[in-house]
C-alpha cells in the first residue's frame, strides 16, 4: 500500500479526530484533496480536475482505518463529498456522493476499516469535482478515537481473523504454507 500526504483526508499522527468535536456536530476532514492538475491549463468553466474514479486495474481505493479505538458516543457515519472550483481557486459547494454504513462504537476498534471501496466516480448528474472531502457525522460525543483516511493504491486487502471488520490475519486457520 502506498500512502501519499497529498491524498490524505485525515490522519496526521498524534491528532485525535475527536478533539475537533464540540458536542454532536459533524466535522469535515482535516484536508480537502485538490485534484487540480498543476501545469495543465484549467478549462474556461473552472474545470481541469482529474477523474479519480474507478479505472483500469488497479483502481484507486478509499481507505478509512481506525488507528486508535473510539470511546463514548454511539455511532459514526462517513460521507464522501466533492466540489467544483468556485472560480477563484477555492471549493464551491460540496455535494455528497456516498455515505458509509452506520458504525457503532463497538465496531470502531483499532484496525477496523470503514468504507472499504474503490474510489467512486461522481454519481450521475454530478460534475467531476476539483476538491474532495470527508464528513464525519457522530451520534453522541466521542471521548477518544483516531483514524487515517485517504486515497491509496494497492490497499492491503487480507481476510480478517477477528470480528467487527477489525483484525487482519491473512490465511484462515488450517492452511499450511511450506517455506
Amino acid at each position: 500500500m502506498i500512502l501519499d500526504r497529498f491524498l490524505t483526508f485525515t490522519g496526521v499522527v498524534g491528532t485525535s479526530i475527536v478533539d475537533s468535536w464540540a458536542s454532536t456536530d459533524p466535522i469535515v476532514s482535516t484536508n480537502a484533496i485538490d485534484l487540480h492538475m498543476a501545469g495543465i491549463p484549467v478549462l474556461a468553466s473552472g474545470a481541469g480536475a482529474r477523474d479519480m474514479g474507478i479505472g483500469d486495474n488497479p483502481a484507486l481505493k478509499l481507505l478509512i482505518q481506525v488507528t486508535t479505538a473510539f470511546a463514548g458516543g454511539t455511532s459514526l457515519v462517513v460521507t464522501l463529498s466533492g466540489a467544483q472550483d468556485n472560480g477563484s481557486g477555492a471549493p464551491g459547494s460540496y455535494t455528497a456522493w456516498w455515505a458509509s454504513p452506520i458504525y457503532t462504537t463497538a465496531q470502531l476498534v483499532a484496525g477496523a476499516r470503514l468504507f472499504d471501496m474503490d474510489m467512486p466516480r461522481p454519481p450521475q448528474g454530478v460534475a467531476i469535482p476539483r476538491f474532495l472531502q470527508l464528513t464525519y457525522t457522530n451520534d453522541g460525543t466521542f471521548t477518544a478515537g483516531e483514524l487515517y483516511a485517504g486515497i491509496v493504491i494497492d490497499r492491503m486487502d487480507q481476510p480478517y481473523l477477528g470480528t467487527n471488520n477489525a483484525i487482519m490475519g491473512g490465511y484462515p486457520a488450517g492452511i499450511t504454507v511450506a517455506n
